[in-house]
């Protein structure tokens, strides 16, 4: 079975996912972080893919491996301070990340994560300036209207198998 990455649009064998060892990580890895959360960090990891090339699944996988531990425990640590840092965080953040990159104010490949970081750390819970800003593919489009792509749908069946 053939997957399209809906970020990048990369094409690749599910069976290949599963046999590399970084895909197989990266793949568990975004198990645990589905929904709308997960869909705003595929598009995030976006940012760290150089122009000419490819992100590696190795990448991927490590990327995701930083980012976990946090976003289980829904705090993160910026400049000496630690910060709450709930699901809304994490997505609102996303947004205003990829809205810096589309208005020239982030350069691209990211190297780390440290604007997202920063970016949360200004994070207020129901403040009227942290409303989710959604990037133009998504506006106006309840998230159950849009149409589920084939890396989710297969991603969502390789978890069924793997419990069933």
């Amino acid at each position: 079975m053939r997957t399209r990455c809906p970020n990048c649009g990369t094409t690749l064998s599910l069976d290949a996912l599963i046999a590399h060892d970084g895909a197989r990580e990266a793949l568990g890895i975004a198990f645990k972080m589905s929904g709308p959360l997960g869909h705003a960090l595929v598009r995030y990891l976006g940012l760290f893919r150089p122009e000419a090339r490819e992100l590696t699944m190795d990448r991927v996988a490590k990327l995701l491996s930083e980012l976990l531990p946090d976003v289980q425990a829904q705090r993160i640590e910026r400049g000496g301070q630690v910060h709450e840092a709930p699901p809304e965080c994490w997505l609102w953040a996303i947004e205003q990340t990829l809205t810096a990159r589309e208005n020239g104010r982030l350069a691209t490949p990211l190297k780390g994560h440290g604007w997202l970081y920063q970016v949360m750390s200004q994070y207020q819970p129901g403040a009227s300036g942290n409303a989710l800003t959604l990037a133009p593919e998504g506006r106006n489009v309840p998230p159950q209207a849009r149409k589920e792509s084939q890396t989710v749908a297969a991603m969502k069946a390789l978890e069924d198998r793997l419990r069933g």
